[in-house]
């Protein structure tokens, strides 16, 4: 059961640097954090949980709360996921003041949840109802929106090969701009609810790897494998933000994050993952345009960063990519056997 009552604070986080999976520098909040059973996904804490009744806080005013709140910087994440904005629609009033501003938003929806009327979304592939799906997917495009899937991986539910090529080969027909894995960590009561829901009976493998293995190698093998699949059907294999493609601080941040993030999942030279991700912040705080730096300037002079990641933007600036952030791409997307 599912309770929904008003007047709840409108949450509003700001952050100094990008982080994984959306890169957003202010995110919006309507709704709640758990909003539906039998599995509750807090997408901004990346946690499952298990829920059985939930009474989901609702935002009232939030043209009102945001009016009142000091200036947002972009992209914005409007964090709308769930039936919750069937009914109220607090994300889209949400993307409305941000488009009224000039605003780069994205909005978080979910299988069973609204799409905006415009705008860039980001689909949650939660649950995993390909029917329901592929309708969203036709409306997308219809609409003409920006959009791409993302998909919370929790294993046994959203791990399985078969269905991932086949949710992969439906967005790229529908023309998804990106396909990319959210990392989730599952909390003992989301394990629960997730071998009653799929009738997992202890004698089963996947029971016993759910509840007495550790969840992580598969979790990340997975994440790989969506990489995989998306680079294979041309669609980026991470969220792409707003105005992505513009050569602005936080675009450069949001490069020199993703890179290093990548190589420490993977141990790839911890050392190097450690500056490039320092070097992101330093970027992500800079008061002058690292563009205009790099046109009179080399971008060593900018104190902090090291030299792969001056050596990364240099070359970001001037062609809208980097060969070692390439090279890390490639490494990172390896299929599951």
């Amino acid at each position: 059961m599912i309770l929904y009552r008003k007047a709840a604070q409108l949450r509003v986080r700001r952050s100094s640097a990008p982080e994984a999976p959306f890169w957003a520098a202010t995110t919006i909040a309507p709704y709640g954090a758990k909003r539906t059973t039998p599995i509750a996904i807090d997408y901004l804490a990346h946690r499952a949980t298990g829920a059985e009744k939930l009474e989901v806080p609702v935002a009232e005013h939030v043209r009102d709360d945001l009016e009142r709140g000091r200036a947002f910087a972009e992209p914005v994440l409007i964090e709308a996921a769930e039936s919750a904005e069937v009914v109220f629609r607090r994300g889209e009033e949400a993307r409305l003041y941000c488009e009224e501003r000039g605003l780069a938003a994205m909005q978080l929806v979910s299988t069973r949840g609204a799409l905006p009327q415009r705008g860039t979304v980001v689909l949650s592939a939660w649950p995993l109802e390909l029917a329901r799906l592929e309708t969203m997917f036709a409306e997308a495009r219809e609409n003409g929106l920006s959009w791409g899937v993302a998909v919370p991986v929790l294993y046994p539910y959203t791990t399985e090969l078969a269905a991932l090529e086949e949710l992969a080969d439906t967005a790229q027909r529908h023309g998804a701009s990106f396909f990319a894995a959210l990392g989730i960590e599952l909390e003992p009561t989301a394990k629960q609810a997730l071998a009653q829901s799929m009738n997992l009976s202890v004698e089963d493998d996947r029971y016993a790897m759910l509840f007495h293995s550790p969840l992580e190698p598969v979790h990340l093998a997975t994440e790989r494998h969506i990489a995989a699949l998306a680079a294979a059907r041309e669609m980026a294999d991470f969220v792409v933000p707003p105005k992505w493609e513009q050569r602005t601080n936080w675009n450069a941040a949001v490069l020199l994050t993703r890179t290093a993030s990548r190589m420490i999942a993977m141990e790839l030279d911890l050392d190097l993952a450690g500056l490039i991700a320092r070097s992101a912040r330093t970027i992500a705080e800079l008061d002058k345009q690292v563009t205009r730096v790099a046109e009179s300037a080399s971008l060593a002079i900018i104190g902090g960063l090291d030299e792969t990641s001056v050596e990364m933007l240099t070359e970001w600036v001037g062609r809208g990519g980097a060969s070692f952030a390439d090279y890390v791409d490639e490494q990172w997307r390896l299929r599951r056997a």
